[in-house]
């Protein structure tokens, strides 16, 4: 095996929220960031019941179609009386098309007769060095909190105005950019991916690979 440097990768997905995450996390390794828009790449389906097959599915279609290095997330919130649901179903929660509007308002309807409101936010990370990847880096990061019944602050974006952090006093959405990243479920992930990146300082490609 080589070592080649990793300078460009395609991100798998058209959510403006994940892309500004992702970006400014990944900016200090002077890596250039693509969303999959860029290439006309559309959208593939997430038919499978786990976080690390719809995240692998992603990366190999957006790797595919770009013809480079690939990542991809997915990541949903898990509710503990709800046996982890919304998970993998998070962003179609309310059915089609997708609306955070609708998503909320269902999870707080099944919610508002329920003691027990904990959640936590959990997210999977896949990079694929190019489509045909047998040894994906896989990373992943979970981040605990609550869901309240009334929305607070402005930001963020998905369930973030509901989700509440009890030993901050904050929801999501009341956190700034810079605090939200440090302590985030794709904060964290993208974390162990980036001390991964600069630790091998490259990630490894098939010398049969071009």
């Amino acid at each position: 095996m080589i070592h080649a440097p990793l300078k460009k990768l395609v991100i798998a997905s058209n959510n403006q929220g994940k892309l500004r995450e992702i970006n400014s996390i990944l900016a200090p390794l002077e890596i250039e960031v693509l969303p999959q828009s860029v290439f006309k790449i559309p959208e593939v389906d997430e038919p499978y019941h786990t976080f690390v097959e719809n995240a692998l599915t992603k990366a190999r279609h957006a790797s595919k179609h770009a013809g480079l290095p690939a990542l991809a997330d997915d990541s949903g919130i898990c509710v503990n009386a709800l046996n982890g649901d919304p998970g993998v179903q998070s962003a179609r929660f309310a059915g089609e098309p997708k609306s955070d509007q609708r998503n909320n308002q269902k999870l707080i309807d099944i919610l508002k007769h329920q003691v027990d409101r904990s959640a936590y936010y959990y997210c999977i990370i896949v990079l694929l060095r190019h489509a045909d990847d047998p040894q994906p880096i896989i990373v992943d990061g979970a981040w605990h909190g609550e869901i309240i019944l009334e929305p607070k602050g402005e930001g963020g974006f998905g369930y973030d105005p509901y989700f509440y952090l009890p030993e901050l006093g904050k929801t999501a959405a009341q956190l700034p950019v810079e605090q939200k990243n440090q302590i985030s479920h794709r904060g964290k992930a993208l974390a162990k991916l980036a001390e991964d990146i600069q630790t091998h300082k490259s990630i490894p490609e098939e010398i049969t690979r071009r």
